[in-house]
């Protein structure tokens, strides 16, 4: 179930981070005559395989295709199962924007969710990698309130990945605190927790 959630969450925020955008993306820069030339005007990301575990063709050929549509010039299945995307630095940086508008908007809605009983607040760092959740400890114990760290964490992770941090670059710390005595009683550090899984 876990899993397939992590999933689904991955799915959503691939898509959400290419969401159309109000106008036409154009790239001013000429074209590159050699490969040092195109890193120049190119980036790559490569979005490693643990995030897309037991995807099937048909969804891979819809998350490029969509990808494409949205500016993405070429998306690269790679024999590891990890994904790159390549793109003009423009493209990379409005997607790098909608995926923080998106994380901070998940952010927002765990805040306010009522499905989320226990948590009363998110706290973040300013390069969105340190999170705290606060929460009502009891509570949070016996919900499924856990998912909320997997949501952000999830999303986190591909937000770091699109700043250009490697695979091996990425981590992510929530931090679960009890709202009363501000005791931090969990910890879980991604990708690290999606291997445990």
């Amino acid at each position: 179930m876990r899993k397939l959630i992590i999933l689904c969450l991955a799915s959503l925020v691939i898509l959400s981070a290419c969401g159309k955008s109000k106008e036409p993306i154009t790239d001013k820069v000429n074209k590159p005559n050699n490969k040092e030339d195109e890193r120049l005007v190119n980036v790559e990301i490569t979005v490693p395989g643990l995030l897309m575990e037991d995807k099937d063709q048909e969804n891979y050929d819809e998350l490029i295709a969509d990808a494409k549509s949205e500016g993405v010039k070429e998306v690269i299945i790679n024999d590891d199962g990890s994904f790159t995307y390549k793109m003009s630095k423009e493209n990379h940086k409005e997607m790098l924007e909608k995926m923080k508008i998106e994380l901070l908007e998940t952010i927002d809605h765990i805040k306010n969710d009522q499905d989320f009983v226990s948590v009363s607040d998110i706290k973040f760092n300013e390069s969105l990698d340190k999170f705290t959740l606060v929460v009502n400890q009891e509570l949070y114990k016996n919900s499924i309130d856990g998912f909320a760290a997997l949501a952000v964490g999830v999303t986190a992770m591909y937000y770091q990945l699109f700043t250009g941090l490697s695979e091996d670059e990425v981590i992510v710390t929530i931090d679960i605190k009890d709202e009363d005595s501000e005791v931090v009683f969990e910890s879980v550090v991604y990708p690290d927790a999606l291997k445990e899984q």
